[in-house]
């Protein structure tokens, strides 16, 4: 299970500190940097130390590498990143393609550098106390800190039953702990924490025609997967039968022929007695069995299904919640949780279609006037309800919907239209807008912690920040 966490004091004031049950002892400013699986990487540079935690990878490294001018050999995304950033301060940090967090220590300009990738797969939390900075990819890791109190206030408790399970970017539902948000940079020095966004989703004409249209999506999706496909690793595709899972199980099944490599591998979930029980809705209007069958057979995968019952769903419930650190959604994340840990019993690398219903528009409510107009966030829209969720007392301190409302409007503020969208195409914008930046990342969160905690390293090429790029224009 990979992780870092680190402390950071710049007051420059002799402190004790403690890194979990590890006791360390500084004086003047300086900067913890502690990983759990490798060591930290650190490069001398005209009498400077620098020094990097990073989590996750570069899919593009090899591209960066051979475009770059400072690096002409093979080398490690640790030392890319940092050679990086003492070459050119990051400027080409928006081209990095990849999942990735990760902290840098300048220990001559005393300054802590963090980043986030695009879509936040990779997580960072981080809170300040009395000076010191305190960082990590783990929630319950940062909250070991003995200085940091988890404690609930009204706004941890108004995202909590109002937002919940999704959330505020940027916020925590923990007191004074917060995240650093998706394509974010931040420095942390004497003058305090300065973020900045280092890309974003910006609106302009979609000039290209259907043919060519469709063209570019299927290049920019060849092209995503092909780049995450493990070269080193065994691995698998999560097959659904959905759409989603199908475009990449044929995509990786076309890769590794044209390797000369080993039929694909895939495997799917299934639940006891479903075929006798299911009940169609509208995120799932059929059965996945007979489009599972179709795939496997036309790409010749070799195919496993796990079977889940009912009481196991029930008694996983508590561990899928240690699993992401916050309250989740239940059955589906224990479902994930005891498939990810079938997985890791025969593969290292699972490919998953996550987010390609954000991506594409695939949910009810990018089509249904209801939800359209609903003027809130579409997937909570019992406001009512989670208010009288709340007991006597705490329901006279928060008004839910008026903090929903806030948030809703606050984060529409972000959206930037182009002069030419029609009126359709704005409405549309508005609910991609949300449902990247709220829901999807509380499913890519979801993802990463589940998979993370059994061991598991599931891959999203759906998440890749060009093709979300180009989708975004598409009337």
């Amino acid at each position: 299970m990979e992780k870092f966490s680190g402390i950071c004091n710049i007051s420059g004031i002799n402190k004790e500190t403690y890194l979990g049950n590890i006791q360390y002892s500084f004086s003047s400013n300086y900067c913890v940097l502690t990983n759990y699986t490798k060591d930290v990487y650190s490069i001398n540079s005209n009498g400077n130390i620098y020094s990097i935690l990073f989590l996750g990878k570069i899919f593009n490294l090899d591209e960066l590498l051979n475009s770059c001018t400072f690096i002409n050999y093979p080398c490690s995304t640790e030392e890319f990143v940092l050679r990086s950033y003492i070459e050119n301060k990051l400027e080409r940090l928006h081209e990095f393609n990849g999942v990735f967090a990760f902290a840098i220590w300048d220990e001559l300009k005393k300054e802590l550098v963090i980043a986030r990738d695009h879509m936040g797969v990779k997580p960072f939390y981080y809170t300040i106390f009395n000076n010191e900075f305190f960082f990590s990819s783990s929630l319950d890791e940062l909250l070991s800190f003995s200085k940091i109190e988890p404690a609930l206030d009204i706004q941890g408790v108004s995202e909590l039953f109002g937002i919940g399970p999704a959330h505020t970017p940027g916020t925590c539902y923990f007191k004074n702990i917060f995240e650093l948000k998706p394509a974010n940079i931040g420095f942390f020095n004497k003058d305090g924490l300065h973020l900045e966004k280092y890309w974003g989703l910006h609106s302009k004409q979609h000039t290209d025609n259907f043919e060519t249209t469709c063209d570019k999506i299927s290049n920019l999706l060849k092209d995503s997967i092909y780049h995450q496909i493990p070269k080193n690793s065994n691995f698998c595709t999560m097959l659904s039968g959905g759409l989603d899972s199908s475009i990449i199980t044929a995509y990786a099944s076309k890769y590794l022929k044209d390797n000369s490599l080993p039929n694909l591998n895939t495997i799917s979930v299934d639940y006891v007695d479903n075929d006798k029980n299911f009940v169609k809705s509208d995120f799932q209007p059929n059965s996945d069995n007979y489009y599972i069958d179709i795939m496997k057979k036309a790409f010749n995968t070799t195919h496993k299904t796990v079977y889940i019952d009912t009481p196991e769903l029930a008694e996983n419930l508590r561990n899928a919640m240690e699993a992401r650190a916050l309250p989740g959604m239940a059955d589906i994340d224990s479902s994930l949780l005891l498939f990810c840990k079938q997985i890791k019993k025969d593969f290292c690398v699972a490919i998953s279609g996550e987010c390609s219903d954000e991506v594409f528009s695939g949910y009810p409510w990018f089509f249904r006037e209801d939800s359209l107009n609903a003027n809130t966030f579409p997937w909570s829209l019992a406001i009512q309800e989670r208010q009288n969720i709340l007991n006597e007392a705490i329901k006279n301190k928060i008004n839910i919907r008026e903090y929903v409302d806030y948030r809703y409007n606050e984060s529409l503020e972000e959206v930037d239209f182009e002069i030419h969208d029609s009126i359709d195409t704005v409405v549309r914008k508005k609910i991609t807008h949300l449902t990247y930046g709220w829901f999807m990342q509380t499913l890519v969160d979801r993802a990463e912690r589940i998979a993370n905690y059994t061991g598991l390293e599931v891959l999203v090429p759906f998440c890749d920040y060009r093709l979300v790029e180009y989708l975004w224009n598409i009337p």
